[in-house]
């Protein structure tokens, strides 16, 4: 297929319920006909060719992808909405634009990013000329979430198309309509030499990670991060785990309270909570707890309205089983706002608990929902023990007038990102490496750091043979060698 023609979406069906009616693809490029083995054997044999390699083909494949999302935006969002209830601002701000825009990073940078690096050379090797390169390492496996299914399954298949990888993509069985959509569409935009989507759910997941891969991509929750980990061992496979964790807050005396109650509850309630980098609980210094219940009550009701279940812009819970996990941790503290619940569409209310015993269930892992717990501490040292008591997070958040504050939690607390004065924010700034740190992940992506993750950087020395100034290290060793190495190294 010539690269002009997988540039170029064909006819398809106009709404994410007709897709997902269509069932699983089954067209070249998806595993729906061959099974993973020979998918993967496919992509193997194609990324042996050198097809993926050339920098056109790698710019050319991203600008398809961007076309796709920019053609089909309203199609991603109904799928979007059909899974998460997702408004089509949140839709777009989230998935669709934040992918458009890593790729315009991307499509800027990659040249750049791309040129071989010099690297001095000692003047024990002199003359001699080292450098690094960057290659392809082959075919990768992207697994990717729910919460984000659009954005979590291209935005790292974007660094991998751009480092000149094939691909397979497995997206999550349980946002349907935006795995089907994927499936349709990568298959008739990308090369199907070169990217393949497989749909299902854990047999199909399974069968994928018995295959060797060049590298797995995955992002979820640790616990099937252990089960990919220990698969990709098998093959001495390099993975990336972006995982989540309990994401805090700190929140000092002295800071706008207002603003910082709309920015967390802009960060918190976003996908109705579902989001990795979400805040998950807020430790309030001194005074500020009872403010600060005010002010998150305001601003839901601002965002949102009095009844959030008629909002447009607030989202749903993926499914029965989650929203009965959540259901399940609202008596874990005094109820400050929120709360309703209906399992049948399954909708929770943005709600604040207060009072939260820190060994109570909603404290014990993460909470991936719309429900924040707000725990009162005495002063900074306080807080600073709360976290660095607990697995280290992807986000810490803080809001505070005090750069001392600032200082001491940068030095004194590890987590994947930090930052000051709003949530989620980081993510959007695509020079920043995204990942976390133990149990919150491991390795990072986003803009130049994806090509790092999806390359490998060769280290090339070319030394001339006209003159041999090596000769001093060669045995038999005398006293004269011996004294002239120990000058040179």
């Amino acid at each position: 297929m010539s690269l002009s023609a997988e540039a170029t979406p064909t006819a398809a069906p106009a709404s994410a319920e007709a897709i997902t009616a269509s069932g699983p693809a089954s067209s070249a490029g998806s595993a729906g006909a061959e099974g993973p083995a020979a998918t993967v054997a496919r992509l193997h044999a194609a990324f042996a060719t050198g097809r993926t390699k050339p920098l056109a083909w790698r710019k050319a494949q991203l600008r398809a992808l961007r076309r796709l999302l920019v053609d089909q935006e309203a199609v991603f969002a109904a799928a979007l909405q059909a899974d998460l209830g997702k408004s089509a601002a949140e839709a777009y701000t989230t998935e669709i634009g934040f992918t458009v825009n890593e790729i315009d990073h991307t499509l800027r940078h990659l040249d750049r990013w791309l040129r071989p690096r010099r690297i001095p050379v000692p003047l024990a090797l002199q003359p001699a000329r080292a450098r690094t390169v960057r290659e392809p390492l082959g075919t990768v496996l992207i697994i990717s979430p729910w919460n984000y299914p659009l954005q979590l399954t291209l935005a790292p298949l974007v660094g991998a198309l751009a480092a000149g990888n094939c691909a397979v993509v497995k997206p999550s069985e349980l946002t349907p309509a935006t795995s089907a959509a994927i499936a349709h569409w990568l298959p008739r935009t990308l090369d199907r030499q070169a990217v393949a989507v497989v749909e299902g759910g854990v047999p199909e997941t399974t069968a994928l990670l018995e295959q060797r891969f060049d590298h797995v991509f995955y992002t979820g929750n640790s616990t099937v991060a252990r089960v990919v980990m220990t698969a990709a061992a098998r093959h001495l496979t390099p993975v990336t785990l972006e995982l989540g964790g309990k994401s805090p807050v700190v929140v000092e005396p002295g800071t706008d309270l207002a603003t910082a109650a709309r920015r967390i509850a802009w960060g918190k309630f976003m996908n109705a909570g579902q989001t990795c980098v979400a805040p998950d609980y807020v430790l309030a210094i001194g005074d500020t707890a009872a403010t600060l219940e005010a002010e998150l009550t305001a601003a839901i009701r601002e965002m949102y309205g009095t009844d959030p279940a008629l909002s447009p812009d607030y989202g749903r819970i993926v499914d029965e089983r989650h929203f009965d996990r959540l259901t399940a941790l609202l008596a874990d503290g005094r109820l400050v706002t929120g709360g309703d619940h209906h399992r049948a569409d399954r909708y929770l209310a943005p709600t604040v608990l207060a009072d939260v015993d820190p060994d109570a269930p909603v404290m014990r892992e993460e909470i991936f929902g719309p429900v924040l717990p707000i725990i009162r501490v005495p002063d900074l040292d306080a807080a600073i023990a709360f976290i660095t008591a607990r697995d280290k997070p992807l986000a810490l958040y803080a809001f505070t007038a005090s750069d001392t504050t600032k200082r001491r939690l940068t030095t004194e607390t590890s987590s994947g990102a930090l930052a000051f004065g709003v949530p989620n924010a980081h993510i959007a700034v695509p020079g920043l490496p995204f990942g976390g740190v133990g149990e919150s992940g491991l390795g990072r992506y986003h803009g130049t750091h994806s090509i790092d993750t999806f390359s490998h950087t060769k280290s090339v020395l070319d030394k001339p043979l006209l003159a041999d100034p090596l000769r001093p290290a060669y045995p038999p060793f005398t006293p004269l060698k011996s004294r002239l190495l120990r000058r040179l190294l």
